[in-house]
């Protein structure tokens, strides 16, 4: 019985320490995976790292990300996000500044909805009344909601070190140009990444980890359960055949 006992702990032993290792890997891949995205981003900027800001931020680390695909090319990567850029944009926008941390999903969206409407208002109403104080009420709403929306793409990219120019002037060109697509490229970023409430957890933590129970990974939660192989006593197991016979 005694050695019986020492194999038990042997055997229990090994799975924790099988299940030590396990959890080790798989916090690796993660973080193996952020910098993977670093190199090709560096590659693509011919080795030349953008400088981080001491904000003293989790998030602020010798990593520079990458947005998710292009633009304009990729708009229906995520036929979801796609569809609500471009018929509820305010709804989008909101969402994405939660996620970033820069605010409240209704408070967001209402400044953009104001400013959008704001918009379409004043060019309604230079048609119905051919009043030229309309139309540069709606070109100023416009600049506005442009800056507006660029300034927080800006503000994204710095937060997570997303690699791109500084210039807040491209950031608001391209939410004037193109504002569905650039919602949408916003979008893809924050979600793939599984970022939320302006932490960056990666792609990994979308697998191993668990938002339910908190903000720890899933395999600090869930320890494997030892086996047991307990052989059975000889007496038992001749007891078992004379029964049968």
């Amino acid at each position: 019985m005694a050695e019986l006992n020492k194999q038990e702990k042997v055997v229990v032993n090994g799975n924790e320490e099988e299940g030590e290792e396990t959890r080790l890997l798989e916090g690796m891949a993660a973080l193996d995976f952020d910098m993977l995205c670093s190199t090709v981003a560096s590659q693509q900027t011919q080795g030349k790292w953008r400088e981080i800001e001491s904000s003293g931020e989790e998030n602020a680390v010798g990593v520079l990300r990458m947005w998710e695909g292009e633009v304009v090319l990729d708009f229906m990567y995520d036929r979801r996000v796609a569809l609500e850029s471009a018929c509820c944009p305010c709804y989008r926008f909101g969402k994405n500044m939660k996620r970033a941390g820069f605010g409240y999903c209704l408070l967001q969206g209402t400044v953009y909805f104001i400013l959008l409407v704001s918009v379409f208002l004043n060019i309604l109403a230079f048609m119905v009344t051919d009043r030229s104080c309309f139309l540069y009420l709606a070109v100023a709403f416009t600049v506005s909601l442009g800056a507006y929306s660029g300034f927080f793409r800006m503000q994204i990219k710095r937060k997570f070190n997303i690699m791109g120019t500084d210039n807040l002037l491209d950031d608001c060109i391209y939410h004037l140009i193109c504002p569905c697509c650039t919602l949408s490229q916003e979008s893809r970023t924050l979600e793939m990444n599984n970022v939320q409430d302006g932490t960056w957890h990666g792609r990994g933590d979308i697998c191993i980890g668990s938002h339910i129970e908190g903000n720890r990974p899933f395999f600090e939660l869930h320890h494997p359960h030892p086996i047991s192989i307990k052989i059975p006593e000889p007496c038992s197991m001749q007891n078992g055949l004379n029964g049968f016979r």
